[in-house]
């Protein structure tokens, strides 16, 4: 009997021991690793305190890119990284203008864009005209390809649509069935 009873408060003292490492190494690794687990949403977030004025973008002689999106976009999220990255590479020549579906102020310009989906990217050459819309997922090397012919004016109009978008809460398109990532 009285080594049944030594051996109880050892084994519960070895389990907290456990349990206190284990939290320790998830609350390291979330410290350490935060930037990659949050590194999407932080950018998403950003998007709007970086963005151009559409109104300037539109009239100071320069290409556009215009893209609406949403924080809980699960789509967007993924493509933040690769949107930053031409963002980095190509802002002293092209306008980034990002537009939060969620805010009012920009319904205008939702309604104008027809977005029915996003993410939307909307390129407009530096006279303003359309001249490639992508709709959804999209692989960088496309979206930078039609970058690198918009700069030097050689994009006809074009539309590249993925079914992988976030439908916009509280429109309803009877034509386009997304799968929702909202």
């Amino acid at each position: 009997m009285m080594q049944s009873d030594s051996r109880e408060p050892l084994l519960g003292t070895n389990l907290k021991a456990i349990v206190f490492f284990i939290i320790t190494i998830v609350i390291v690794s979330l410290i350490l690793f935060k930037n990659l687990f949050f590194q999407s949403t932080y950018l998403l977030k950003s998007f709007g305190e970086l963005s151009v004025d559409p109104e300037i973008a539109f009239k100071n002689n320069k290409p556009t890119f215009l893209e609406f999106y949403a924080e809980w976009c699960e789509v967007c999220k993924e493509m933040a990284p690769k949107i930053s990255a031409l963002k980095d590479e190509y802002e002293k020549d092209i306008n980034f203008v990002f537009l939060n579906v969620d805010n009012p102020k920009w319904g205008n310009y939702i309604r104008k864009f027809d977005v029915n989906g996003i993410p939307q990217v909307n390129l407009f050459d530096k006279t303003g005209n359309l001249k490639s819309t992508f709709i959804g997922k999209q692989e960088e090397s496309i979206m930078r390809e039609s970058i690198f012919n918009l700069e030097r004016e050689e994009v006809s109009q074009e539309e590249i649509f993925n079914t992988e978008f976030s439908e916009i809460k509280g429109k309803k398109n009877s034509e386009v069935y997304p799968r929702s990532h909202g």
